[in-house]
């Protein structure tokens, strides 16, 4: 029952994001606005609000980040190592080994809250803070490596992933929180209220916004590719996580949000990242 309790209300959003889309009420051109509006504004301030207002000791908190990292940068490995042996096309390498790894945030985020409270968020937030940079820098250079058409010279692809990385409000609002929760620790009254109030829409727009743009078009010609990295993501994740959780010695509520975190399914980041840099 705790299960339906945590997932139910993150389905039935999903699921009326889809009827509000085939019913008309939204569209291509409200997705579109709504998407900017959540990675652009509301996620970030979410993220700074969460973050900023309980900062994590760095005693209590590096063998859990160390952990989650360290998991996922080993399936990071083996996405690379199954594009070699397999070989996977050059136009589909960077994508795929994008799906091993990448997590939508906003799911995670909604799942963390319902299952965990604040608490779980929080740390949830901090993880976050931490992993996209390191995910984008993997992502990036797999899109870069294999792009025909992509900048060469370490120099330019080096400046080509800082600016990807520099220009992710996500990351600017970690990080802006981490920086208020170290050196200032609360928020007065008026300012919490007012980043409450605004943290209140993004994950009920956010879950409608991937509910009106879930499309299975194309999935028939990458089924195979599609079906490994799933398996990848939602096995060999998990697997590595739990081992590397057991070997960092983490327990108690960091245990609970990684292992939800390594269960997550993939961003649709993955899309847009893929598309500017010329991928599949």
């Amino acid at each position: 029952m705790t299960i339906v309790n945590v997932l139910f209300p993150v389905l039935a959003l999903l699921v009326f994001g889809v009827a509000l889309k085939r019913g008309g009420i939204t569209d291509s051109s409200f997705l579109h606005t709504s998407d900017r509006l959540i990675y652009y504004v509301f996620f970030p301030v979410m993220l700074f609000w969460k973050i900023g207002g309980a900062p994590l000791a760095f005693a209590d908190g590096w063998r859990y980040l160390a952990a989650s990292a360290a998991a996922v940068a080993g399936v990071f490995v083996a996405s690379l190592v199954f594009i070699r042996l397999r070989p996977v096309g050059a136009y589909q390498a960077g994508s795929f080994s994008q799906g091993c790894y990448r997590f939508n945030t906003y799911i995670g985020m909604a799942v963390v809250l319902n299952a965990l409270g604040e608490e779980g968020a929080r740390l949830y937030g901090i993880l976050v803070g931490l992993l996209i940079p390191l995910i984008n820098v993997m992502a990036v250079s797999v899109l870069i490596w294999y792009g025909e058409s992509q900048p060469r010279g370490n120099g330019r692809r080096l400046l080509v992933t800082g600016r990807h990385l520099v220009a992710n409000p996500l990351i600017l609002g970690c990080v802006c929180g981490m920086a208020w929760g170290h050196l200032v620790g609360s928020f007065p009254v008026w300012l919490d209220n007012t980043l409450r109030l605004i943290a209140q829409v993004t994950l009920p727009m956010a879950l409608f916004s991937i509910g009106g743009s879930l499309t299975f078009a194309g999935l028939r010609a990458n089924l195979g590719l599609a079906l490994v990295s799933s398996l990848i993501k939602l096995a060999l994740l998990p697997t590595f996580g739990l081992i590397a959780l057991h070997l960092f010695g983490v327990t108690g509520t960091a245990w609970s949000v990684s292992m939800l975190f390594f269960s997550l399914p993939t961003s649709t980041a993955i899309y847009i990242l893929s598309s500017q840099l010329r991928s599949d």
